[in-house]
């Protein structure tokens, strides 16, 4: 007879976000063991509108979780979920869905977000409390709020709405939850002055629809007879990626996020937001211990990308080429010292909204290696505006940046330049957001203790370049 192997004991992460679904398996030592991952067309809903396949998301949560199953190499002891945010799944008594999985950037009709505000204080004092500046769908409860004036017997039979991570999670463990990081994700639905939901939750009765809240570490046990994993109540996908980094780091720091969007996470800031925040896209999440993340935003990477079209586009050159384009701060002392003779201040161009770069003329530049430095150098600029908002007044002394702006060494060396004050580190952790959902319920599988080296961190010297 041969040896069986002894199977790994592993967590598997499903971990969706708007274009790409994965699947993870993660050893004790939280070591990527096995990968998966999958892009469904968009359907659309009943309006035209695009929206996510969840008939092919459901199915393909089965499939990928027997295929994980059946494979003798791998034992499964806990499952959780993290997706993007701002998406409901409503079901019925059942658990079968109703409607499909709208999309949060659909039109959001302008009478009834006038009919709300008017009911319920109006916009300035309302996204105060709830910390959510007016998005239309992209706050979800304004989902509901939608179905309950247009769709009434469609609002009936909706036993819950369940936020697209508690949803997968349902699908697993046959119970509904809600969780603290979806419900604080600019839902308009919780009340952070009361640190419960706002009272028109109640008087619309939509609270009937909300299902009970549990801690975001709980684990629940799995629906199928026999099998012995837990599993998790699901994350919000930008509330997981701070976990890794709150479960290493204990000294006050912000987390700078960096994708399309580059997001300013400070989790050691409890100032509620004001008005002018409100207004200049900065919002509150709730982290998975419960407690509220001053966080602002800024469009920094989709105006880099369009940005950096332009410059190739001007000096004939190829895109790939400014992946890696070195620092030069000769570069950069020669572009202050000009701005010195013409200021041109990021206060001018509309606030945060846009960059300066796509006001400049190209042909100012000698080379486009010049060119592309003045881009970093403005977006710098902008960055150092939008994080001051979530710094000031909070005991932060190191700034850690992910993503995609993280490699790049001249926003690196730029952004160490305008912060001298702090540390400010690049750090490079595969799969972020995946990580942070299996910390979160790391007690539930793993008795190994939490590992302290999964992050790696390269620091950056603030340079006297800035004046």
């Amino acid at each position: 007879m041969g040896l069986k192997m002894k199977a790994t004991p592993v967590i598997a992460v499903f971990d969706v976000g708007k274009t790409n679904k994965k699947l993870f398996l993660f050893d004790e030592h939280y070591k990527i063991v096995f990968e998966r991952s999958a892009r469904f067309t968009e359907t659309v809903d009943e309006d035209g509108d695009p929206c996510e396949n969840l008939e092919s998301l459901r199915l393909s949560v089965f499939d990928s979780l027997r295929e994980v199953f059946r494979n003798p190499a791998f034992e499964v002891k806990s499952i959780n979920f993290a997706t993007y945010g701002a998406s409901f799944v409503y079901i019925d008594e059942n658990g079968n869905p109703l409607a499909p999985l709208y999309n949060y950037l659909k039109e959001y009709p302008e009478n009834l977000k006038e009919q709300f505000y008017n009911t319920y204080g109006g916009m300035a004092a309302f996204s105060n409390r709830t910390a959510s500046p007016v998005l239309g769908s992209l706050n979800s409860g304004m989902q509901l709020y939608r179905i309950k004036y247009e769709k009434p017997e469609l609002f009936k039979q909706i036993r819950y709405a369940l936020h697209l991570p508690q949803y997968l999670s349902y699908l697993i463990s046959g119970e509904a939850y809600s969780d603290l990081t979806s419900i604080g994700c600019h839902t308009n639905l919780w009340d952070f002055t009361k640190n419960d939901y706002h009272d028109w939750v109640r008087k619309e009765g939509i609270i009937d629809k909300l299902a009970p809240i549990v801690p975001s570490d709980s684990v629940i046990p799995a629906a199928f007879p026999g099998n012995n994993y837990a599993v998790g109540a699901g994350f919000h996908d930008s509330s997981a990626a701070l976990v890794p980094y709150l479960v290493n780091f204990h000294e006050p720091f912000v987390l700078l996020s960096t994708g399309t969007w580059c997001i300013s996470l400070n989790p050691f800031n409890a100032i509620p937001l004001s008005t002018e925040e409100l207004e200049n896209d900065c919002l509150c999440y709730l982290q998975y211990e419960g407690k509220p993340v001053k966080a602002s935003r800024l469009f920094a990477g989709y105006e880099h990308e369009q940005q950096v079209k332009r410059i190739a586009a001007h000096f004939g050159t190829d895109i790939i080429a400014y992946r890696s384009v070195t620092y030069d701060p000769k570069i950069v002392e020669a572009l202050q010292q000009s701005d010195k003779a013409t200021p041109f201040r990021a206060e001018e161009t509309k606030g945060l909204k846009e960059s300066p770069f796509a006001q400049r003329d190209l042909n100012d530049y000698p080379s486009d290696v010049v060119a592309y430095h003045r881009l970093i150098l403005d977006l710098v600029n902008q960055q150092y505006i939008s994080t001051r908002r979530v710094l000031d007044g909070t005991a932060v002394k190191r700034i850690f940046v992910d993503g995609g702006f993280s490699k790049n060494v001249i926003f690196m060396n730029l952004l160490a330049a305008v912060f001298p004050d702090l540390e400010v580190f690049a750090a490079y952790m595969a799969q972020a957001t995946a990580v942070g959902a299996a910390l979160a319920i790391h007690h539930s599988w793993n008795a190994k203790a939490l590992p302290n080296d999964i992050i790696e961190l390269k620091y950056y010297a603030g340079g006297k370049v800035l004046s």
